[in-house]
């Protein structure tokens, strides 16, 4: 028998996190998102209850406690949500490629304690190497006892101010796929440096720049796994797939933060179609409102189902063979933007004005239908899965 409730530890860490929301993100969310402004005060906070150190990492709870407080941080502000835990994706990608001395060395450098805030950093899209990873053309060349990285990176979240850059970059160009590595790249090394600060149709408060890497020497311990000489043939493609483990493990939570979007949106429109009246009676009781709000409360519902299940195959070592974290990712990141386009539909006029906060959630929603792969390539994703190359 399949058990969906949450036992007593779940249930405090959510509510731990929604708390958290409720009185130290929303309040200010606005604000951060007008500034365009990084919330380090509010990561401060964050770090020192153990939120950054909990959301984010499926591989490291109970395959689900990482799911309930992406949720409730995103329910509050996405772009907030992304800055406290956009740190655990380097956490993932060390986790996932690193040697244990690695996993040891690095680890403690990306993610926050009570007392110091930490951000990681991943670099993978180029200008012209976005879903299509494998056309990478930063380049990490041998020399002696070091690697020399060179290239740009773009939409890095906390690009440039981050103490670790995980940056994937290509030591053999005929190899493809297979000449695809890893590299740790840490804060003050010299050649790195920050481009340009990008701004942001939504998720304001958090950091995306691009990342510049000229004649960058990092020693060979810094590339992730084990070194050339005691590798075997059969992981000549470890980096390959490390970007696409990465990805497999990180969609479901892009998902579960899509969710907490459209769940903001879906509760503030169906408090204002109860009180709002029109034509003598409150607006949630015409056939026209209510529907829109049965059809967000159903796919809500769904979305995280969804992503609830892929976070117990990830937890259980099942393999998602037919995408089930991109199943998760899609229809969720699809969801967010139509529940949201629907509360400024329900808010008429209002709405469409800053007095509302579906207006935001609107802008925020839209980044979940792109980044971790677009919704086409979730698609094709699922699509090879079950019809294989034909």
């Amino acid at each position: 028998m399949v058990n969906f409730a949450l036992n007593d530890e779940q249930r405090a860490i959510q509510r731990l996190a929604h708390d958290f929301a409720r009185r130290e993100i929303r309040p200010v969310a606005h604000l951060y998102d007008e500034r365009e402004e990084m919330p380090w005060e509010i990561l401060q906070k964050a770090a020192k209850i153990g939120l950054t150190g909990g959301g984010g990492l499926p591989l490291d709870d109970d395959g689900l406690s990482s799911f309930l407080i992406t949720e409730e941080l995103n329910w509050g502000c996405a772009g907030i949500a992304t800055a406290i835990l956009s740190s655990h994706m380097a956490a993932l990608v060390i986790a996932l490629m690193g040697t244990s001395e690695q996993k040891a060395r690095f680890l403690p450098k990306c993610l926050s304690s009570e007392d110091q805030v930490r951000l990681g950093a991943v670099a993978i899209t180029e200008p012209e190497a976005g879903s299509d990873v494998a056309s990478i053309s930063t380049t990490a060349k041998r020399e002696n006892d070091e690697y020399i990285l060179n290239g740009t990176k773009c939409f890095v979240t906390n690009g440039g101010i981050a103490d670790l850059h995980l940056v994937f970059a290509t030591e053999e160009r005929s190899l493809g796929w297979g000449g695809i590595a890893a590299f740790v790249v840490e804060k003050g090394t010299p050649g790195l440096r920050m481009g340009r600060k990008e701004r942001k149709l939504g998720i304001r408060a958090s950091h995306t720049a691009e990342v510049i890497l000229e004649d960058v020497r990092i020693p060979l311990e810094n590339r992730l796994g084990l070194p050339k000489e005691k590798r075997e043939k059969r992981a000549s493609k470890a980096g390959a797939q490390g970007v696409l483990s990465l990805f497999e493990l990180s969609r479901p939570i892009v998902g579960i933060a899509a969710v907490g979007v459209a769940r903001a949106a879906f509760e503030y429109a169906l408090d204002y179609a109860k009180s709002r009246i029109q034509f003598g009676r409150p607006i949630a009781s015409h056939q026209a409102i209510a529907f829109k709000l049965a059809d967000m409360a159903i796919e809500i519902d769904a979305a995280r189902l969804l992503c609830w299940r892929a976070g117990w195959m990830i937890k259980q070592g099942e393999p998602l063979l037919r995408g089930e974290g991109s199943m998760a990712k899609c229809f969720a990141g699809d969801l967010a933007m139509r529940v949201t386009t629907e509360a400024v539909q329900i808010l008429g006029g209002h709405g469409y004005m800053r007095d509302h906060p579906v207006e935001k959630w609107m802008r925020d929603a839209k980044i979940f239908q792109i980044f971790e792969g677009t919704s086409e390539i979730q698609r094709q994703v699922i699509a090879r899965s079950l019809v294989g190359d034909l």
